[in-house]
């Protein structure tokens, strides 16, 4: 049989870890002859109840691992410790919130059956305030076309990646990782389903304006040059005007 990881990063989610790991049990439960599944929860040092939730989960269920961190270390810190500590032939990113349907994991998996490596979600609606929704748009658009790489838009985390993927994130070292993008990066056949984004129905979003800003200036950095050479077109400009400024003052 089959092994699915599935991966689950955590951060003040203690009305949602529950329904979550319950939706996916039901949506994996028709497979369940071809397949084994265990869940990885990461949790990135929750100041509610969401260890001692996900405590209680595991206790009665050993297929459910719980990782605590001694710290917030960030949301994409968060994936890639879940990526690596997956055992599965193949892993599957969901976040806690069921914004991003279980259901569509089955349509993940048959495509992975059909041989592509990597299977995403591409978000075609989300509820959300324009602003911020207009933002995300500009920014998908901003780094896919800065990138040296080519990056699919309106793609969040939701994804299946198989064993050959998970094993490279094991020699990524990044202090500001930005995953989506780097596993878009390493080619192999990937492929998007179009799906329309849930409104959250519990607890609060721990992911705003500064995170998404954060995010971007990450992929930014970490998948195009153009940083580099605005820095070098900064440099020699400066240098120019420092001679100049040299020379201006020998004379005067």
């Amino acid at each position: 049989m089959k092994f699915l990881s599935i991966i689950v990063p955590v951060y003040n989610e203690e009305a949602n870890v529950e329904p979550l790991y319950e939706a996916v049990n039901r949506v994996l439960h028709p497979i369940a002859d071809r397949y084994r599944w265990e869940f990885i929860f990461t949790d990135n040092c929750s100041s509610d109840r969401t260890f001692e939730c996900l405590d209680r989960i595991a206790s009665r269920d050993p297929r459910v691992r719980v990782y605590r961190f001694t710290r917030n270390f960030g949301f994409q810190r968060s994936i890639l410790t879940g990526y690596r500590l997956a055992r599965g032939d193949a892993a599957v990113q969901i976040d806690a919130d069921l914004q991003d349907p279980p259901e569509l994991i089955i349509d993940f998996v048959k495509l992975w059956e059909a041989g592509y490596e990597v299977v995403y979600g591409v978000r075609r609606s989300r509820p959300e305030p324009v602003v911020l929704r207009a933002m995300r748009r500009i920014f998908y658009r901003l780094i896919a076309w800065l990138s040296n790489d080519d990056l699919p838009v309106d793609v969040g985390d939701f994804r299946l990646v198989d064993r050959r993927v998970l094993d490279l994130l094991h020699l990524y070292r990044d202090e500001n990782p930005y995953l989506r993008g780097y596993i878009a990066s390493l080619g192999y056949r990937q492929v998007g389903i179009t799906y329309d984004r849930a409104k959250r129905e519990r607890g609060k979003t721990s992911f705003g304006l500064g995170s998404l800003v954060k995010l971007a200036l990450d992929g930014i950095v970490s998948h195009s040059t153009l940083p580099l050479r605005l820095a070098r077109f900064v440099g020699v400009a400066l240098s120019a005007l420092a001679i100049l400024a040299i020379a201006i003052y020998f004379v005067l």
